[in-house]
Formats: C-alpha cells, structure tokens, sequence
C-alpha cells in the first residue's frame, strides 16, 4: 500500500472508553495552535482506600496485572498500533502486470517471492506489540529497596495518537513518533491502598509504511545486524587439537567456557575468570558425592584410559560442597572473604536470577534441538539449567573420544539475524533499567500517603535511549535514495559490525568467505569491495527470517507416494508391482493408463507408490534442518505431471554437490534465482559473466542516477516490476475500480466496494542523496483499472518495472583511441535529445539567530549589494519560485548587528537624521556556493511561532531548494549491468559516429578489449538479444541462472531478419569507409552512474590556505589545490626541469612573502623575483628544536666551508670561512671535549683506532 495516500495516518481512531487518555489528540487542523501544548499531567484513575485495621499482604502479581480493566493488553495494543503508525503494510503477495516473454518454461511459477521488506515490517511490528510488553514484563514489579512499602506494576501498553503524520514530520524536520502510554498501578502494602494512573512513557519513532524512520525530517534504515547466536559451541582446542572446547552464551549473563587439557582434566571459566574443575561445578549444583558425579558420564565413559570425568575428580580439591561453593567463590572474586553463605547467594543470583541470566529463547530452541530436549521454551526455564550443562559435558566427551565433529562457527545455523526490532528493544532495554532505578530512588523519598504512579516513573532515560540509538548508531544508517533499486537493497542488507558484532580490522578471512549454508540465504556476489567485503551482505530473493532470528529458504517437497483415485495415479509410472489375488495389475516402471488406474481404485489401498515428483507443497528450512535433506537443482529434468526425467539428477547434501538417485530426493529448489539478491537477479545472462564482474554491476545498478526519461530494459530478467513495486516508490490500485479523479498531485480512485482513495503524488521532492523523486500519473479520468495496475510511476521506473537506464544501438569497435582503458564514446544525440538529464535537487538552509547584539533580520535591504542582485528577491528578502540562480546569488538576504565604536560626529549627526538605519550590520545573507546553479523550486519558511521545533538561539529558519538538470557529459560515468564501466571520453557530432548499412548512427561506441579479459559475455549476449528483441517490437524476460540458450537467440535474430552471429559490416561516419571486419551491434542497457564529473571537477586561482604549513588546502569542499605529491617530484626531477620544480615547491605553496611579491610583479608586469624560504622548511625546525636540537639558519653569503681532508687538522674550524662568532658558538656547542684531531700522541694502540674512527664519524657527518 503506498505511502502517501491520504487517508493513511492523518484521522486517527476513536479511542475505546476503557483506554483513557492522556491528553487531547492533537487533530491535523488545530496542528499549529496546539503544538506548543505539553502533554497534560495524567489523572488518578482509581484509588481503593483499605480498612486501617491490619497491615495488608502485597497483591499477587497475576491480581494486578488484571487491573480493573476489563480489555485485555493484547487487543490494546492492536487498536492502538496499526492506524497511527501509518503500518498499513500489503504481505499479500503482488499482483504482477509485466508483459515480457518468456522463452522458456517459467520454473519458479509456482511460488511467490515473499514480501521484500517484510524483514523490517514484521520486526518492529514485532517489537511495538510483544517487545515493549517482554520487557514490561520484565522490570515488573519495582519494589522499594526494603520491599515492605511500595510496589509498582506495568499493566497494558498502548501508542497514542500521532501528532504528526509520516509526509508532515518530513516537511517540518522533525521525528515521525507516537507517545507509549502504559496503564500503571501502585500498591502500598502498609495501607492496602492500591493507585492506578495511564503514564507516559516516551515517544516511539513509528515505521512508514516503506520499512524506514524519520528522524528529525531525515529517512534513515535501520540495517539488520548478524551476529553469533547464542547457545552452545563446540572447538578445537587450538593447544591440544585432540581434545576439544565448549562454550555457553547466553543472551544475557556469565559466559562458561570448557575446557580439556592434554591431561584430559576438564576445567571451566565462568566468565573468563580462573578456571575451575568441572566437577566443583557439578557438586553445588545438586551432585555432592564423587559417585553420583560418575553415575551421570558412565554410559558416555568408553574409553577406560582416557576418563576425564575420573581425572578431573582426582584435580578437584573440594570433597565436599561447602568447599565447592568456596573454591569457586574465590576464583570468581579474588581479595573477597569466601563464607558459604556469600559464596550460595553469589552462584545462585548469577545462574538461577532472571534478571542476571537469561538464556533466551534462541539458546533454549538450540539447546532442545541439538541435544533432543522436551525443555518447554517458556521464561520460567530461560535461565540456567543443570540437565543443559550434563548433556553438554557428555557431548564433550563424545567430542573427545572421535565420536563427533566439532561445529562449524560460520555455519548458518550458529549465526542469527538481529532485525529493527530486537536492536531497539535492547536499547529501550537500557532506558528502562535507568527509569526503574529512578523509581525505587523516589520511593524511599516520597510520601508513601500522596505518591502517585506519575511522580515515581520519569520517562526521561527512554526518550534519551531511544534517541541515541536513531541518531548515532552504527545500524541506523541514512538512507541511500540514488534510485528505487539502493532503497529495498539497503532494508534487505546484513551487516556484521555495529554493536556485539565485528570490526573491520577483527574479522577473519573464514567469516567474511562464501559460506555453503548461504545457499538460498545470502547472496555470495553482491557485497562491497573494500575493508567491508563480505561482512556487509544482502538477503537472497526467497529468504525469510524465522521467530528465532535464523534465515529460512523455501525447497518444494518431492513426493513418491499418490493417491489412489483414477485423477491422480493417471500417467505415472508405478514403482513397485502392485498384485490383486496373484495377479499383476501393474508393474514396477510401468506407466499407469486410465484402465490400470480404475482397477487400482478398486482396491483398498490408500496409497500407491510412483516414480518421485513435484508436489506444489512449499516449506521452509533453516540451515540446520536443510542438513537432513537431499535438495534436487531446481532445473533438473521433468515432465508435464512434474516427474523427473532423469534416474540420477544433480542434487546437494550438507552442502556437497552429488549425482542423486531419484528415489532419494526430499526436496527440490523453487527457483534457480533463490541463491542470489534481487539485484544480483537483475542481471540477465549472469550465468555468463565472471563474478567479480558480476558483484561489479549488482553494486553499480545501486549507484544509476534516476532519469528525467528512463527506459526499462528490453532485455529484462523478469524480477523488474517486483523491484520496482516492493521499493514503494510505484502506486498500484489495491483492488478493481475507476479513476474519478487525476491531476499531476493526485489521483483519485473509486473501488469497486464502494471506498474512494485519494493517493498524493510526490513532485520534485529531493531524496537523501539529493537525486530527484518525481511521481507521474499513468492514468486518466474514467479510465477502469484492475487490482495491482499500476496507477504511478516513480523515479526510475516506466510502467511499474525498473527502468535505471536506457536502451542504446551499440558498437563493440575502437574508434580513434577515445575508447582506450574503458572509456566511452556517445553520440551529441543523447545530449541534444536529453536521454540522460536527470535532474538534481540542493537543499540549502539559513537560520535567522538571536545574538548578543540584538536579532538578525531577513530583509532586501543589504548593505553594499546592488539592484541587479536583488533583482529575484521579494519584500521578504528570501528568493521567488522559479529564479535561476547562479554561483554566489543571494538566496535569503540577513543582516547581522555588529559590534558600535565610539561614534564620530558625523556619525552621529547620521544617526539624528536616518535613525537606526545607518547603524552598522553585517552581510550574513544565504548564497550559492561555488559551482552550483539552478532553479528555485521549494521553499520553507519554519517560526517559532508555527509551532515549528527549532534549536536554541534559532528564531527563523528558512529552507531553498534548488533543481538543476544535468545533461551527460564528458567525464560523466557510464556503466552496464554486467561491471562493464567506463568514462565518457568524448561526445561525437552525430553524423561522424560509425552508422550501420541502413544509414543509422550508432549511439554508444564501446571497447571490445573490455570484454575478453573481464570475462563478462552476459554483455555481448544481451546485445544481440536486444537487437533481435527490438527488431520484434517484443520485451524479454531472461531469469538468471536459467537464461535463453544461444541457440535460441541465433534463431530469434534470424526470425528479425538480422544476421544470426549479430554482426554487420559498420562504416566510418567521417570517411564513410567500412571497417576492415565485421562488427558486434545490438542493443546495450547503460545507466549514468552518481558519480558525475560536475561534482568532482574543481579549479582554484586563489583560495584557503592551512594555518600551521600555510599549504594551500585540499579538496573541493575547501576550494583546495591539487596536491602535488612525492611521485609529481620525481617526475619533475626527471625532465629536469629546476625552475618549475622551485615554483611549484615555493611560490605555489608555502612561500608566503615569495608568493605575495609574485603576485604584485604580475600585476605591475615585473619579472618575478627569486623565491623565499617556505614555511614548511620554518615548521621542521620548530619540530626539530622542539626535541631539543639546537637548529640554527646561517643566512650569510660565506656559508661553511666543507672539509675534505683525511683528519681535521689543527685549528681547523679557525682556517674555515666562518664568522668569529659561529665559531665561538660551535666551540661552546663541542663543550670543550673533542681532542685536537693532529695530536695523536701518547696514545696506546686501542685508543688510537678508537680516535681515528671517531675522526672518520666526524668528518662523515661534519659534527664535533
């Protein structure tokens, strides 16, 4: 359902009676008259005054959970969730119109790719209804510290009324959210008096109904993380490798780690403190004698030399259980006296406390599974279970007698997805655990008479959590908008990192690798090149995410056993001799004709056994339960009643790939394309192409700038409306019905049950990467329209399927070395006729502040500016709609007061006349920066005075959007969908491209070298298909892995009458010479890519320059230079050339005086006088002193004078050219110890090699 129809969110549902409020909904018209308005505090309810008599018991827990209230917190939720949250999300699958051919059987017909961004949506669905109640659950009930006066209960939860809907929230910057109000009561056991009260309880930010947030009028995605799943791991010991390692994590609490030694003692580390024998474990645990704790392992005690339990009982030093408690006791808490008592309370309050350890529900799902337990999954056995730690300890066992394998850590089956839900469930976590110290703080302070529920909670720490967690967490990610396509991947990716997950640097080879147990779960090509590969990933089409968290891929069910009716055993083949009374009725291989079937009715028999075949049953595995199967390819051979062909057909088990006897298939795979994403199934002929070309073009159809007029592929892979209709973006009618009503805003539909929707169209609105969405109608007034029809396209799209490029007559050919290294060439047609302008929206932002001096003010009135920049301004001083603006326009005119000196007279005498007027100000006005342009085409005006929410010190903030269309051009980036990219090199006039026999240009000329080493061939097949295709006036559809064969594509060309291997002698359009052979022309499918040479090409005359090095800075941002690095030297240093060489490291850089005086003899037409020292020469002799060595700079025309001879002689600095000053300063410098170099007498033999080396160093480094 899309997200703009009007009657999504705005009018909220009456509240029932039993849901009482908080304070009145904010309605849409009263909007800015209300929005100051805080929320009234709540009422008391109900308050039950006791008999004074006796001190009253505490309510039971399920007592007040009941409450008065009769509605149940389930239904609550229910009422309260859907409408306000604007989650009107369609989990039916969609209702495809694409009329693309098929030039094969469709395998996949028969099941529905599931909802795309069902991830999201039925997470946070999730956590509104049961995980804000788990973890009510949870802190319920506060008690005070001492536990005998109050007790506060969290009853039924509920979202209030949405002030603002999703599109409002956008407009206005602000988040799009719903208050949570819970149902609270209070009782006081001394008096019996029990108090409830609705409180609130922060603002939820709600989900639109696309999978995403906004916050503070931004969208962003929340990414699901993957992460290791908690439950039990067996390893190596990576010292012994005979012997092998356990770990227990939980969700929440002490990790315990096992270990066995090449001793074979079993030793374990609660929370990797010091290790502990296994069997002291055991004896505080219930199991005190040596016997019982032998009894436990015997039946797994095979191996009579190696008996670890028995050698871990003979390293145990505690016999008895007191001795137990404290042996442990003073592992986990060195320094602290271990009494029996401490050392109880400690063990039971970290293993048996809920609130300190909490298995979860996924450990306890594991542990059941893997060790075959009846365990129930409820809360009551979510913490520590003895029974767990046995079977764990004798698995171990196993592990080291060679009867079992370890696990595999990159397993899919011990690695789980935490969606949106869980991560903000464990952040609301953190909020509430501070509201709840909060509340038993106030408890011990408050006056037990007058205290109400309000007075105790303060939903401050969840507001702040929640918060923190939208704006700054590593998953919570700004949304890519490029096009359609970066939208749904971005809610469908999986990232490793982020909170409890991996960094970069961390992260092995093995967790990055394709995994086997991906298969259908992960995509293995579309992931980023870079530090991220492989831990940023993306889910493949078919997969799911199970309650659990683990990823789930559907197989259909193969079946050798029918029915015994005339209907279903017709045409199969029988696969055991049936008999009646000794006679054969039917034997085994043979085909069952309608009279055999009427005599096998006959008999009473149920089933009959046949040769295996498809049923239309669709299950579910996760990686786990995928092990037990034997998985058939989904294109292996079958016949109309959905038999296989084949005896033996290409199966997999445990992810090994094998030749399978029919007979022993389970299941089979629903569709070639479900190993890979749904970008990754955009590619057609991906069978054909390399991988890492491959994962290229998934990666770079993410980056496809939406344009003013896109074409969707002629050569399609059947999965483009699926896209282009689960991103959102496209409006589709939900059921039959007529346009009543349709302009370029809105459309409006009568169905046929008698409702009427209106759908508001977004117009020109800029997406977070600054590209342009742009909604258009397809249809007309009184036009019928039938369920799932598409009504509106959005940007990158053309009739409800994804159009990211456009459809351009190629030639693979070099022509004049512009197409060397990748690079393009087009033709000035697609310039002249706009097939690639996109347009492009900036947003740029004034905000009007209160200073010391008194306010700024929006005004025309600007000192120093002339009429002509003004020109476009209105009264207001802020831009009209519709101004072209360029480089340095004023777009909102503001002044600043600044700072009065003393007046002079005639300052004051203006002053008398003019007023205020001639006071100083300061031009603060809002401009276009350098190198932008374009057309004025939004404007937002937000005031305090609105109701708008604007920061501190911010009286007025005034937003421009500015559009400009980008024609292509050269530098621009143009890539295909099989990692065929390149640069546009040069736009050639349209009558010198190559032109085919017919007379007609070619429009894009590409390099055939690019494709013989990238080994992508996809290219060159979808080339000559989509000539072939275009030729027929057909579209195609060709789905990954399961592509057209090339014998078809020969006959498909031959049928257009075009030459079967797709090539055509091409002529020269300057010459009008034929090539010297034939070449490769089709259709190729290119896209302009978001890296566009307008925003990356930059030039600087005179700009910034960095305060400590006075370098000029870098970049564009900064109106930096070019750095001229190491390697420009040498090449410099190489052609010889000395005098740019010293421009370009002086003048040009860090010179300041040189650069200064230069440009004054340009000016005055001087010839440019000798360089001065650069500052960077000054900065590393401040470095140098500042280590304490005294530098100096001899700037005398003498220099020093280098001595060349053997020794020094005497007096030898004398004899040099230097000053009598220096010289006295290098003599109190050498402090008088060097010995004269000429006398060597009186030396032994050993002092005199130490004093010639010591001359040698001296002369070498010129230091005394």
């Amino acid at each position: 359902m899309p997200k703009n129809k009007k009657t999504v969110g705005k009018k909220q549902p009456k509240k029932t009676k039993t849901s009482k409020k908080i304070s009145k909904p904010v309605s849409k018209k009263n909007n800015k008259a209300k929005a100051k308005k805080p929320i009234a505090k709540p009422k008391v309810l109900k308050t039950v005054k006791a008999k004074p008599a006796k001190q009253a018991k505490p309510a039971k827990k399920e007592k007040a959970v009941k409450s008065s209230k009769k509605n149940l917190k389930k239904e609550r939720v229910d009422k309260n969730l859907v409408k306000p949250s604007g989650i009107a999300f369609h989990k039916e699958p969609l209702i495809l119109h694409s009329k693309r051919k098929y030039f094969q059987e469709q395998i996949d017909a028969k099941v529905t790719i599931p909802s795309l961004i069902e991830v999201q949506i039925n997470s946070y669905e999730w956590f509104l209804k049961e995980g804000i109640r788990d973890l009510l659950d949870e802190v319920t009930p506060i008690q005070d510290f001492s536990g005998k006066k109050l007790e506060l209960h969290f009853l039924e939860h509920s979202l209030g009324e949405v002030k603002y809907d999703a599109e409002t929230a956008k407009a206005k910057n602000i988040t799009y959210e719903a208050p949570l109000k819970v149902h609270v009561q209070l009782i006081n056991k001394e008096t019996g008096e029990i108090k409830e009260q609705d409180v609130f309880l922060g603002n939820v930010p709600l989900m639109t109904n696309r999978g995403t947030f906004i916050v503070n009028g931004i969208e962003r995605v929340v990414v699901s993380q993957i992460v290791r799943s908690p439950g039990v791991f067996f390893s190596k010991n990576l010292t012994t490798p005979d012997m092998h390692n356990a770990k227990i994590i939980p969700k929440r609490g002490a990790w315990l780690e096992i270990e066995t030694d090449k001793k074979g003692i079993m030793t374990v580390k609660i929370d990797r403190k010091r290790k502990i024998p296994v069997t002291s474990l055991l004896r505080v645990f219930g199991y005190e004698s040596d016997k019982q704790i032998m009894d436990l392992f015997k039946d797994v005690t095979t191996d009579v030399e190696h008996d670890y339990i028995l050698n871990t009982l003979g390293k145990d030093q505690s016999k008895i259980v007191e001795d137990a408690y404290q042996n442990i006791y003073k592992k986990i808490r060195p320094g602290d006296l271990a009494t029996p008592e401490n050392a109880k309370s400690l063990i039971k309050s970290m293993f048996f406390d809920y609130r300190k350890y909490d298995m979860g529900p996924v450990a306890r799902y594991k542990l059941n599974k893997r060790f075959n337990l009846d365990t129930p999954n409820k809360k009551k056995y979510h913490t520590f279970q003895v029974d767990d730690l046995i079977h764990i300890l004798k698995h171990l066992i196993k592990l080291n007698n060679g009867e079992l394998q370890p696990d595999d850590i990159d397993h899919l089956s011990n690695r789980r997805i935490r969606a949106v839900g869980e991560l903000v469930q464990n952040k609301f976590r953190v909020g509430l655990l501070r509201t709840d110290r909060i509340a038993k703080d106030r408890m011990t302070v408050m006056d037990l008479e007058t205290v109400t529920p309000t007075q105790l909670i303060n939903s401050r720490p969840i507001t702040a959590a929640l918060r923190e967690f939208y704006a700054s967490s590593q998953l919570s990610q700004f949304m890519d908008q490029t096009n359609p396509l970066a939208e749904l991947e971005h809610k469908r990716r999986l990232s490793a990192m982020g909170p409890g997950g991996l960094s970069r640097e961390r992260a092995s080879f093995d967790v990055r690798d394709v995994h086997q147990s991906h298969y259908g779960r992960i995509c293995p090509i579309a992931t980023p090149e870079g530090p991220n590969i492989g831990l940023v990933v993306h889910l493949a089409t078919y997969a799911k995410i199970n309650q659990y968290g683990f990823i789930e891929t559907p197989f259909r069910e193969v079946s050798s056993e029918v029915k015994n009716s005339e209907k279903e055993t017709v045409g199969r083949i029988a696969r055991e001799t049936v008999e009646d009374k000794g006679h054969v009725i039917v034997k085994a291989g043979q085909e069952i004709t309608e009279e055999i079937a009427k005599k096998l009715a006959k008999l009473k028999i149920d089933k009959i056994t046949v040769r295996p075949y498809l049923t239309d049953k669709i299950n579910y595995f996760d990686a786990e339960e995928e092990q037990k199967l034997i998985i058939a390819q989904a294109n292996s051979e079958i016949d109309k009643l959905d038999q296989f062909i084949n005896t033996r057909v290409s199966a997999r088990k445990n992810g090994e790939a094998l030749l399978a006897h029919v007979n022993d298939i389970t299941h089979i795979d629903v569709s070639p394309k479900q190993i890979i994403s749904i970008t990754t199934a955009l590619i057609p002929f991906l069978e054909h192409d390399d991988n890492t070309r491959a994962s290229m073009g998934s990666n770079m159809q993410r980056q496809a700038v939406s344009l003013i007029s896109p074409d969707a592929p002629i050569v399609g892979t059947g999965i483009e409306e699926i896209a282009a209709k689960s991103s959102g973006q496209v409006i589709s009618a939900e059921m039959d019905g007529e346009i009543s009503y349709v302009d370029a805003n809105i459309i409006t539909v009568v169905y046929s049950n008698g409702k009427k929707l209106s759908y508001q169209l977004q117009t020109y609105e800029r997406s977070n990467q600054g590209t342009c969405i742009h909604q258009r109608a397809l249809v007309q007034k009184g036009q019928k329209v039938k369920k799932g029809e598409v009504l509106a396209d959005g940007p990158a799209t053309e009739n409800g399927e994804l159009a990211l490029g456009k459809n351009l007559l190629a030639a693979y050919l070099p022509w004049e070395g512009y197409n060397f290294e990748d690079a393009v060439i087009i033709s000035d047609k697609l310039v002249r006729e706009g097939w690639f302008d996109s347009v492009h929206i900036e947003s740029y932002v004034a905000d009007v502040r209160e200073t010391k001096l008194g306010p700024e003010i929006v005004t025309r009135d600007i000192p120093n500016v002339g009429e002509a920049k003004l020109k476009d301004l209105d009264e207001d001083g802020i831009v009209r709609i519709g101004a072209t603006v360029q480089e340095g326009d004023i777009l909102a005119g503001k002044i600043t007061p600044k700072g009065e000196t003393e007046l002079t007279a005639e300052e004051r005498l203006l002053r008398a006349i003019f007023g205020d007027k001639a006071r100083d100000v300061k031009d603060t006005s809002l401009r276009l920066p350098g190198g932008e342009g374009g057309k004025v085409v939004a404007i937002q005006i937000f005031t305090k005075e609105a109701g708008d929410e604007l920061t501190t010190g911010v009286l007025k903030q005034i937003k421009v959007n500015v559009a400009q269309t980008r024609k292509v051009q050269i530098g621009d980036k143009f890539a295909g969908r099989h990692g065929n990219k390149g640069v546009v090199s040069i736009i050639v006039p349209q009558e010198d491209m190559p032109f085919l026999p017919d007379g007609r240009p070619v429009d894009v000329v590409l390099n055939p070298l690019g494709v013989s080493s990238r080994m992508n061939i996809g290219q060159i097949l979808e080339t000559h298909l989509g000539w072939a295709s275009k030729e027929l006036g057909i579209t195609v559809a060709t789905p990954p892995l399961n592509g057209i064969p090339t014998s078809q594509i020969t006959a498909l060309l031959k049928k257009a009458n075009l030459p079967e291997d797709g090539k055509l002698t091409v002529y020269d359009g300057k010459s009008g010479e034929p090539f010297d052979r034939k070449v490769t022309v089709g259709i190729a499918y290119i896209m302009k890519l978001n890296h566009l040479v307008e925003d990356k090409i930059h030039a600087r005359s005179v700009g910034p320059y960095s305060l400590v090095t006075q370098q000029p800075l870098g970049g564009k941002a900064q109106h930096g230079g070019q750095r001229f690095g190491e390697m420009e030297v040498w090449a410099l240093e190489a052609y010889g050339a000395a005098h740019v060489l010293q421009e370009m490291l002086t003048i040009k850089s860090d010179d300041v005086y040189g650069r200064s005086k230069a440009y004054e003899s340009i000016v005055k037409g001087e010839p440019i006088k000798k360089p001065r020292i650069p500052e960077s020469f000054n900065v590393l002799t401040k470095e140098l002193q500042s280590l304490g060595l005294s530098v100096k700079l001899l700037e005398n025309e003498a220099g020093i004078k280098i001595v060349e001879d053997e020794y020094l002689e005497e007096d030898a600095i004398a004899q040099t050219d230097v000053a009598p000053e220096i010289q006295r300063e290098i003599t109190k410098e050498s402090g008088g110890t060097s010995r004269e170099a000429g006398n060597l007498e009186g030396l032994d033999e050993k002092d005199l090699k130490e004093e010639k080396t010591r001359a040698k160093d001296t002369k070498r480094s010129g230091v005394s």
